[in-house]
Order: C-alpha cells, then structure tokens, then sequence
C-alpha cells in the first residue's frame, strides 16, 4: 500500500477518500472510522476519527476527531440558510467542548490570518463578532448569568506584520490568562473547487497554520501549548493543479457521454491527475493558490456562520439571548 502521498489539502475526510482511491480500497482505512449525515437537503456533515497510529499514518493527521460540515450553494445564503448552517456547526463543536472542557471553563478564541487578504481573513472577521465575556464577569458579574462562561478573544496577526511566530504569542497569553481550551480558527487549503468557502473543518487535535499551501508554522496543539486546541477551518483557496484536475475530470466526464469504450479516457479518469499536472506546473513555478471571484461575499457569510456558530456552543441558551 501507499504509506505517504502529497495531499496537498487540510481536509482529513479528502485525505481519507483521496489515500482510499490511491491504494484501490473498497473497505475504510484500518485505524479510521467513518460517519456521515444529512442536515438537511443543504447540509451535510462527515465524522471521521483517526483511532490509532496506523489511521494516522495513512492520511498524516493524528489521532483524535474530525469533522467536515459542507454547505451547498453559500454564494447565494439567505439569513435562514446562515442561522441553519450556525446551529449546525454549534451542535458538533458542543459536542468537541464537551470532551474536552466543563461548561464554566474559560476559552479562548483565536482568529489566525492576515485582515487586509481577503481569503486569509476568516480569523479576523470572526473575531469581530465573538461575544467576548471575561471582562464583563470580571469587573460587571451582576450584569450577565450565573452560568455564563469566560470567553475571551484576539487576532495574534501573522508572522510578516509582527516578527513573532503565533505559538510565542499564544504561549504568552495561555500563561498570563490561564484558559482551559483554546479554538483557533483559520482558512485551510482544499484538494476539490466546489469546496472553496463551503466547507467547515472542526479538529480536536490542533492545528499547523499554513501547512495546505506549502507554508507551515509551528504546530497549534495541547503539546505546544498545554491545553487542548479545537481547530475551526474553511478552505479559502486551491492551487492550479486542482483546478485543472476537476476541469479535466469534467471534460472526460462530458466526452464519455459520447465514448464510453473509449480506452484512454477510462484509464485517464482513473489516474491521478492531480500530481500528473502538479509535475508538470510546479518546475515552472505556475501552481499558484486560487482562490474564486466571490470570495468577499463568501467570507461574510462564512464569518458570519462560524461567529454565530460559536456563540451558541459556548454559552448556554440562556446567556445567548441576553447577549
């Protein structure tokens, strides 16, 4: 079997589908388990947990859970289809907290990427709607609920502004302000176009800013850090050899129509692409990162979802409405 490939992606499930494809298996990954659900005619979410060190060799994630929740047709969200994609992205981060944190323990929320890139702005915007608690339970405790929980929240900036890796300022602020669980929230990279802005990866393993487009900082994690890191990610871009795999994928899909026997374009669909193209535009430095036309529009919304999303998992509903 193939023990290590070039995913180029952040996704676990694309990695799970993508080493599955590789090594021609019909059956999941030993040391991977695989759940999936419809929310909806909308939404649908995958749970994949990585159970040992074999699943995690396979598809280079480490052990822990992972879930996808992909959201069809954003570009065109209404309110009702973001308040939906909210609570569905607040019932599967819940369920992460709950493993991991009490429901008074204090959290931190950190917006990873650079404000003035519109596709490395997820973090930042984020950040901007967070229904930040500390300060109020510390100096107004009368104003908010007894359950109400600590939240505190900030955007560390990236390391070509600050001259300072985000672990250095992560490790400041966790022994200073002593949170017991951390969500960083960051744009990943994606290995399929029809995932760009529409996709929500939840981990509760950490994260390596950068790692999907070639870039890697220092880990994220409960190793680096000491508390556990719930790593909240949408893919905001994709390079070349991507977009013209899936644009060559639906070319041999439109020609098959017409050449179902045709021997070439059978065996083409079955090869990978990806890194047949990728050899062929990476020597001449053309695998740029891509990322769609609508992205500020994807943004809002998507922004939108996850500050949404994690207002409701982190206060009870109580609190919420009085926020």
């Amino acid at each position: 079997m193939m023990n290590k490939m070039n995913f180029r992606t952040d996704l676990a499930l694309e990695r799970r589908d993508l080493y599955r494809k590789a090594n021609q298996l019909d059956k999941e990954i030993d040391g991977i388990e695989t759940e999936e659900e419809e929310n909806g005619p909308r939404i649908r979410t995958a749970r994949v947990k990585v159970l040992n060190e074999n699943g995690a060799g396979a598809i280079g994630k480490p052990v822990g859970n992972y879930i996808t929740i992909d959201i069809q047709k954003l570009k065109v969200a209404t309110e009702e289809d973001i308040q939906e994609s909210a609570e569905v992205l607040a019932k599967e981060l819940r369920a992460l907290l709950t493993k991991h944190a009490t429901p008074k323990d204090e959290i931190l929320i950190v917006g990873l990427g650079n404000q003035y890139v519109t596709p490395d702005s997820l973090g930042p915007k984020v950040i901007n709607d967070i229904d930040v608690t500390r300060h109020i339970l510390t100096y107004m405790p009368q104003v908010l609920g007894e359950d109400t929980r600590p939240v505190s929240a900030i955007s560390p900036g990236v390391l070509g502004t600050t001259g300072i890796e985000t672990l250095e300022i992560l490790k400041g602020i966790v022994d200073n302000v002593h949170p017991k669980l951390l969500i960083v929230i960051d744009a990943l990279a994606s290995r399929s176009i029809e995932r760009i802005s529409s996709t929500i990866q939840l981990a509760d393993t950490g994260i390596t800013p950068g790692a999907g487009v070639g870039n890697k900082r220092k880990d994220l994690s409960q190793a680096t850090l000491g508390i556990p890191v719930i790593a909240l990610g949408i893919p905001t871009v994709v390079d070349a050899a991507t977009i013209a795999a899936d644009s060559l994928d639906l070319l041999i899909q439109k020609l098959q129509q017409d050449a179902n026997s045709n021997d070439f374009l059978n065996n083409l669909q079955e090869e990978d692409k990806y890194e047949m193209i990728k050899e062929v535009l990476v020597p001449e430095d053309y695998n740029f990162i891509v990322t769609p036309k609508e992205i500020d529009d994807l943004i809002e919304n998507m922004s939108s979802i996850v500050a949404r999303g994690i207002n409701i998992a982190t206060q009870p509903e109580n609190v919420n409405e009085s926020m």
